[in-house]
């Protein structure tokens, strides 16, 4: 039993470290092995740090101030220049001029000569109505024509002049009687001075006499009346004539057709509507400008224009100007006459608008390709004594690649081109 025991307790005995720990086994390990142990653990720890520090030593590239790495970036200066002064807004091309152009008269439409897009010159034949009901009443009013001047005893073919009535058959033929009863007249009353005719026979003359005079202002007053028959019927002529002019509709203006309305074989009433006109020459900007930038603008000012899809530029002039502010938008409205002589621009299209208030105003520019934005705002990077600082800004117009510093920078200050995800306290070099 004794020695069983011992064989338990025994190292190198497998059986008896099948049953011991690693607590076991170290309280049987003499005091001298285990602080060998403990010291060739210590020095491998201290040789493995010494390798990492000479590696890391080895590969770490030059470090910048404060022990940060220094990155190569290329810089420019923000330039000072000058730019027009504008005020930007926004607005809605319209014609100079629409109308919905109708008949004056009534009737049949026979032919329509125009579509949509159509473009037409001042007088161009549009439509046309049947025009034979028209010239029948030109030819009756010929006639009624006719038959006034013959009433008056005047050539189908003479020429309009002032009538004398004195002249005229009727008024001639009761003069002619009038002279003949005051002769009458008057050689009775020598009879009858002298006895010789009954009382009687000189009233009958006196009678006779005063019908004769009534008879002659009769004529004079049917002569007038004639002449103002005539007159009327001069008149229905030249209606009947300006209503068969009116059966061909014609272009008022220069311009292109927006809408067709009729179709040919319609019959229209006077006045209704047959197609849209509008003119495309020149056009009419309307902008709603805001309150604060309404002081400087004047008549006459250039106004410089771009419209959505088209990336050309076009120019116009402040023509009209509300004399009063809007209440409810505190905007002022503006109207500008743009020339559009090739018919580019169309009535209806949005516009962004410059107008231009004052000819140079000094700003300060820096690349496009400098300016960093996230969440809307806007801010730049500079570079100041080897180290990056971080710049809000406030950017106004474009011109080319620059940008329009308004606050947050001065001129002559060195800013990162292309700074990409560049933050400010980075140790950083200029590129030569």
């Amino acid at each position: 039993m004794d020695i069983a025991r011992r064989a338990a307790y025994t190292p190198g005995i497998p059986g008896g470290v099948r049953g011991m720990n690693r607590g076991s086994i170290e309280r049987f390990r003499p005091p001298a092995a285990r602080a060998a142990t403990f010291l060739i653990l210590l020095t491998c720890l201290v040789l493995l740090a010494a390798c990492r520090s000479d590696t890391a030593a080895g590969t770490r590239p030059p470090a910048g101030e404060g022990g940060r790495e220094a990155k190569t970036v290329r810089v420019a200066a923000a330039a000072r220049g000058s730019l027009p002064r504008v005020v930007t807004v926004t607005g809605t091309l319209a014609a100079e001029d629409q109308v919905a152009l109708g008949m004056k008269v009534s009737g049949r439409l026979e032919q329509i000569a125009v579509d949509l897009g159509s473009r037409v010159t001042r007088g161009q034949e549009l439509a046309r109505v049947a025009p034979t009901d028209f010239r029948l009443r030109v030819q009756q009013s010929e006639a009624a024509l006719r038959q006034a001047r013959a009433r008056l005893g005047l050539d189908d073919d003479a020429a309009d002049e002032p009538i004398d009535p004195e002249k005229t058959p009727l008024v001639r033929q009761a003069r002619a009687v009038l002279e003949q009863a005051g002769g009458d007249r008057e050689r009775t009353r020598a009879l009858f001075d002298q006895q010789l005719v009954a009382k009687s026979q000189l009233d009958a003359a006196e009678a006779a006499f005063l019908v004769a005079d009534g008879r002659y202002q009769d004529s004079l007053e049917e002569i007038i009346n004639r002449r103002a028959v005539l007159a009327q019927r001069r008149a229905e002529l030249d209606l009947a004539r300006q209503q068969l002019e009116d059966t061909v509709l014609r272009a008022p203006f220069d311009g292109a057709v927006r809408e067709r309305i009729v179709s040919p074989g319609q019959f229209l009433n006077a006045g209704q509507p047959v197609i849209t006109l509008v003119r495309m020459h020149p056009l009419r900007l309307k902008l709603a400008v805001p309150e604060r930038d309404a002081a400087g603008l004047r008549t006459g000012q250039t106004v410089r224009l771009t419209v959505a899809g088209d990336m050309a530029s076009y120019t116009g002039k402040v023509a009209r100007l509300s004399p009063a502010i809007q209440e409810s938008s505190r905007t002022l409205m503006v109207e500008a006459e743009v020339p559009n002589p090739d018919g580019a621009l169309r009535p209806g299209s949005f516009a962004t608008a410059d107008i231009v208030t004052a000819a140079d105003e000094p700003v300060v520019f820096v690349p496009q390709s400098s300016i960093v934005t996230f969440a809307g705002i806007e801010k730049v990077i500079v570079v100041q004594d080897g180290a990056t600082v971080e710049k809000r800004v406030r950017t106004g117009r474009r011109a080319d690649t620059r940008v329009e510093i308004l606050e947050g920078l001065e001129g002559g200050e060195m800013v990162v081109v292309e700074p990409g995800n560049l933050v400010g306290g980075v140790s950083v070099t200029v590129a030569g």
